[in-house]
This record gives C-alpha cells, sequence and structure tokens, in this order.
C-alpha cells in the first residue's frame, strides 16, 4: 500500500514537473514591451489609409484625409509570430473623415490588429493575416509602421 502510495507521489510530481517545463519552453511576449499609443494610432491610420485606397481606386475618387483620437484599447494579448513578439490589440477609436466637401465623424469604431516588433526593437510592422482557403493555412503579411 505504502509503496502503491509513493509511487502515485512520484508520478505526480514527475508530470507537474514536465509540464512546468514545457511551459518555459513556450514564452509569450512580455505586455511591458507592448506598443505605446502613437504606434498603435498609426497602425490604425494605416490600416485605414489601406482601405480608403483601394476603395477610392474602385471609385476613382480621392481618398479622405483621417484622424482619429480617443483610442481606447480593451484587450491586449501577446504571442510570438515567427519567433517575433507580435500584440494583438482590440479597442476603439474615434474617426474624422476629411472629404474634399464635407467632414463626417464616427465614434467608437471597433479595431482588431496586430502589431509585430521587429528585431532591432526600433520598428513596427502591422500583420494581416491571410486565410488561404485551398490549402487550409494561415499566413501573414506586415506592413512597415512609420
Amino acid at each position: 500500500m505504502i509503496r502503491l502510495w509513493l509511487h502515485f507521489v512520484l508520478t505526480t510530481i514527475l508530470i507537474s514537473l514536465s509540464s512546468l517545463i514545457v511551459a518555459c519552453n513556450s514564452p509569450t511576449p512580455p505586455t511591458e514591451f507592448a506598443p505605446d499609443g502613437e504606434i498603435v494610432e498609426k497602425a490604425i491610420v494605416l490600416q485605414l489609409s489601406q482601405n480608403f485606397q483601394s476603395l477610392s481606386n474602385q471609385l476613382n475618387t480621392t481618398p479622405p484625409q483621417l484622424k482619429i483620437n480617443q483610442i481606447q484599447v480593451k484587450q491586449l494579448d501577446s504571442i510570438l509570430v515567427e519567433q517575433l513578439f507580435t500584440y494583438h490589440l482590440q479597442g476603439t477609436y474615434n474617426l474624422k473623415l476629411m472629404f474634399s466637401r464635407q467632414i463626417k465623424e464616427q465614434k467608437k469604431n471597433r479595431f482588431d490588429i496586430y502589431l509585430q516588433r521587429q528585431i532591432e526593437g526600433e520598428t513596427w510592422r502591422l500583420l494581416k493575416r491571410e486565410y488561404n482557403l485551398s490549402y487550409e493555412t494561415t499566413q501573414w503579411k506586415s506592413y512597415l509602421i512609420r
């Protein structure tokens, strides 16, 4: 009976230690290194600009000037993408669209972006996830945030 109990305790300890070792081998980026407000703002503007440019090209018009404010990050998750720190941010922002003849304002627009810190730690990239339905895979496209 004692031998069975000792075997159970040792097995439990070994399983716990191996779980701890596996957890240590899959690091997540620290949230202290997450992008600041300026980077988040530039990333949202970049994403919006790309969308409006595409739409404007189809409509043969000039894209509006964009101004955003009141950015509120509601959720921040950190992951590794291709061995680089990546942050998934979700939240809201207010948008001002300045067209040639009018100005439109929108409040509490939602954003869902992935931002990746580059190896040297000085630049950031906006990542966009693309699904390849044929191969059932996910690929990432990245855009430099200036």
